[in-house]
């Protein structure tokens, strides 16, 4: 069985950090993006496969929304 879960990833001067908001403390880095796909990917498989089937339950049904809104800069 899979399940999707939400994974954010920042780009900043040292490469690329992801975290996942429905796994709190899942979190990877890579010096690119392919590299840190991969590692979030491992973090993610590892971080499930220590819950319990309630656990697992409770966090992939979790529903993460996003948006990008407009800001004013002054």
């Amino acid at each position: 069985m899979s399940q999707k879960v939400s994974v954010v990833i920042e780009k900043d001067e040292f490469g690329y950090y992801a975290y996942s908001p429905e796994l709190i403390g899942c979190q990877s880095q890579g010096d690119t993006m392919d590299e840190v796909l991969v590692n979030i990917k491992e973090a993610v498989d590892a971080y499930i496969s220590t819950l319990t089937p309630e656990e697992k339950q409770e966090v992939l049904s979790k529903e993460i929304l996003t948006t990008n809104i407009e800001v004013a800069i002054a």
